[in-house]
């Protein structure tokens, strides 16, 4: 039986526990401060203001380079085209080959990819120190992009799988006995079939290829981005350059199947299995510019600025030639075509008319290392002043 006395001194032992409890979690959860030193510190106050200022400028600066690249070229949507059957396709002249194999859409948008060749790959201990810097600044400028360096061995076999279907290019690629026409018609074959940016392993980007092209430009009004490389104005321009007005291929951008692409790229097949059949493919370095390099680039790109089934000519006054570009100092729009000043591709020059590196529409550095020339001749030579 519970007497009174019993029942106080279970209530006393039950509020004695109570309190020891209490005590005790209050005490743990209570911290100990020595000094100042101690203390929690407080989180570093960011103002809302410049927070939201940060945000929504690096949202603009992805919705700009969006609208003009493909980041995922991979999963474009391709237009439907008519079917051919492969002999039949064998049987049409080379251009219109290329034409079905690689369509061209003017509306889509660039592929993000920028295409290097070199002997080595960044990750390789043989890849000069010399390239490491300008190579890594196109990644820094692309953040997004594809970027790849190809080596003249995975080249073989990446244009073997592009161009399997035309083997006219293969054999033209294969055929070609110098590294250097190898490099020139790769540059040809790898925007023809795939698109983006090419640029030689001796050029720095000094921009993103967002801001090469004016903002007031829809992007799916031109397919091409090309840069003036040479010119000369002077009596004795010949005795340096192949073309008065000579077009950078040391840089160009490019959507997948552009006329001036399928040009360049049939023309050199030809010119090549031309000399092949009758023994005069050489190694002489002197023909160079001619058969693959920017002289053959110049030559093709005034052909397409004067051909009627791309420009209506009844209402031109005249051909598109090197007076059309002599001098420019901003961008100029021919059909589908941005062709930019010699400042945008060869800035710090000192000649020309071309601007500092600092200029406004500087994008590309070119070292000018010539290494397509053998070793003996990199930079030997005048200057042209």
């Amino acid at each position: 039986m519970l007497t009174f006395k019993k029942a106080l001194v279970l209530s006393l032992a039950c509020l004695t526990l109570f309190f020891l409890f209490k005590s005790h979690h209050t005490s743990n959860k209570s911290p100990t401060f020595k000094n100042a030193h101690d203390l929690p510190k407080p989180s570093p106050w960011v103002n809302p203001k410049e927070a939201a200022a940060k945000a929504e400028e690096a949202k603009k600066a992805a919705e700009k380079t969006d609208k003009v690249f493909n980041s995922s070229p991979d999963t474009a949507v391709k237009k439907a085209k008519e079917q051919i059957s492969l002999d039949e396709l064998k049987t049409r002249p080379l251009k219109q080959q290329l034409e079905y194999q690689f369509p061209y859409d003017v509306d889509s948008k660039f592929p993000a990819y920028i295409w290097q060749t070199w002997k080595y790959t960044p990750a390789q201990g043989e890849f000069s120190e010399s390239f490491r810097e300008a190579e890594a600044s196109w990644s820094i400028h692309h953040p997004n992009f594809v970027h790849e360096v190809i080596t003249d061995n995975v080249a073989v076999h990446l244009i073997r799988h592009l161009y399997a279907s035309v083997p006219e290019v293969l054999e033209a690629y294969n055929a070609l006995p110098l590294p250097v026409l190898k490099a020139d018609f790769f540059r040809y074959l790898i925007l023809l079939a795939r698109g983006g940016i090419y640029s030689d392993i001796d050029t720095s980007a000094l921009k993103s290829a967002a801001d090469w092209i004016p903002s007031d430009v829809p992007s799916n009004t031109y397919g091409m981005v090309l840069g003036i490389e040479a010119d000369p104005d002077r009596p004795d321009w010949a005795e340096w350059y192949s073309r008065r007005i000579q077009f950078c291929q040391w840089t160009m951008q490019a959507k997948p199947g552009h006329p001036i692409l399928v040009e360049v790229v049939a023309n050199i097949t030809h010119e090549t299995l031309k000399r092949k059949a009758e023994g005069k493919l050489t190694k002489d370095h002197k023909g160079i510019i001619e058969f693959t390099g920017p002289a053959r680039w110049t030559d093709s790109i005034f052909g397409f600025f004067n051909d009627p089934d791309y420009f209506d000519m009844s209402s031109s006054k005249g051909n598109i030639t090197w007076e059309h570009f002599t001098g420019m100092k901003a961008p100029k729009k021919i059909g589908d075509v941005i062709v930019l000043p010699i400042t945008s591709f060869s800035p710090g020059i000192k000649t020309m008319g071309a601007g500092e590196d600092d200029d406004p529409m500087a994008f590309v550095k070119h070292a000018f290392e010539g290494t397509w020339k053998p070793e003996n001749e990199r930079h030997i030579g005048e200057t042209y002043n």
